[in-house]
């Protein structure tokens, strides 16, 4: 085999899998390409072709840059299409072999059920790492560059950091008039919009003295680099003096205040979480809990574990729809395989959507929460397959 390799370095091979392994392996790569295509030609149509053609029509989308939009959204519904994809394959393909008297023939010969299923969970791992690396290398990174694409050709100004209604809130020690210092809110900052490093309509509220409340409004704050605090501009402050019951108030051009540059960072957050690779994900959550924004983390959390459960969906797949397939006498044709593979995976993810939302409220665990579904349905393969091999 060195030899061989050594001669065609290029070349890729099966030569050292057991001959039944690549027979069935061959059996399988046909329908799940072709369940990969016709996922996703319909996800695709249904998710971005007629919101294009209507842009293109109504706004005057340019068509060639409604061409590479649809091109960088290909990889996000490729993605949704492998774990469907791996289960119409191996229903299909195992179904096909059991009609045709094809397995009878290998459990004649002493092949076990679960031998012969080997081939389909061994691919269904592989496109399990496979839809990991696409799900957290590739989509976010071509979904941004679509969304700013279709922005640029229809002519809305473009900035590389955006967001709206920024919330921040800082806790600390709160000083006491009996001189000692509890812990609590001390600043509440909010901005309408964040734009090229830039807060719009900014109210901050200072907490960090007890019986003292100020109020800072700017049209703009900016963080200065050289001062390391905020440059707020075109604003006014007032102060409630609650022991004395006094207001003052005055407005200034330029107040710097000592604020930490987080709210810029949090600013930044993608409001999606499929923007966002594991690693982006994992410090927007940090950044969440410093800001004490304990729901919007925990939603993080559910997020992130679920982009490591999502790609195995395919193993679950696998191992259904082989489980079905391998049944003695079972025969399933490409449209009958098209509509049980469409009920099983409306049933898997109407249970995943309903345990997410019960991780995102609390009532289960992050962990918990995306990984349930994979082990039901891992459970419900092992009992499938167990019922096809008595």
């Amino acid at each position: 085999m060195l030899q061989r390799f050594r001669r065609h370095p290029f070349r890729f091979s099966l030569d050292w899998l057991p001959l039944m392994d690549r027979w069935l392996i061959a059996e399988l790569v046909g329908p799940l390409l072709f369940g990969i295509a016709a996922f996703t030609a319909v996800s695709l149509s249904v998710g971005v072709v007629f919101e294009l053609v209507r842009k293109v029509a109504e706004a005057g989308l340019p068509l060639s840059a409604a061409m590479q939009v649809l091109g960088l959204r290909l990889p996000g519904f490729l993605v949704l299409s492998f774990p469907m994809a791996t289960l119409m394959a191996t229903l299909l393909a195992y179904s096909r072999l059991s009609g045709n008297s094809e397995l009878t023939a290998l459990r004649s010969v002493g092949v076990s059920t679960k031998r012969m299923v080997a081939p389909a969970v061994a691919l269904a791992v592989a496109m399990s790492l496979l839809t990991f690396v696409f799900n957290d290398v590739i989509v976010p990174r071509t979904n941004l560059s679509a969304s700013i694409t279709l922005d640029q050709a229809l002519g809305k100004a473009i900035a590389a950091e955006r967001g709206r209604h920024t919330l921040y809130s800082r806790f600390g020690r709160i000083s006491q008039p009996d001189g000692e210092s509890v812990r609590g809110m001390t600043q509440l900052f909010y901005a309408q919009e964040f734009s090229d490093g830039e807060m719009k309509d900014v109210t901050l509220i200072d907490f960090s003295r007890t019986g003292q409340r100020q109020m800072l409004m700017a049209k703009t704050g900016r963080w200065n680099e050289a001062k390391a605090m905020w440059e707020f501009r075109n604003g006014r402050i007032v102060s409630v003096d609650e022991a004395n019951d006094t207001t003052t108030s005055a407005n200034f051009d330029r107040y710097f205040y000592p604020l930490s540059r987080d709210v810029e960072e949090v600013a930044k957050l993608p409001t999606d979480a499929n923007l966002m690779t594991v690693g982006q994900a994992r410090r927007a959550e940090r950044l969440l809990l410093a800001a004490n924004n304990k729901k919007e983390a925990r939603r993080l959390r559910v997020r992130i574990q679920e982009k490591f459960a999502f790609p195995a969906i395919c193993l679950v797949f696998g191992l259904i729809g082989s489980s079905l397939g391998v049944r003695p006498n079972s025969r399933t044709s490409r449209s009958q395989g098209f509509g049980i593979s469409v009920l099983l995976i409306f049933v898997y993810y109407l249970m995943s959507f309903i345990f997410s939302s019960l991780g995102i409220t609390g009532t289960l665990s992050p962990l918990m929460a995306a990984w349930l579904p994979v082990g039901i349905g891992l459970a419900g393969g092992l009992v499938l397959l167990r019922q096809a091999s008595r």
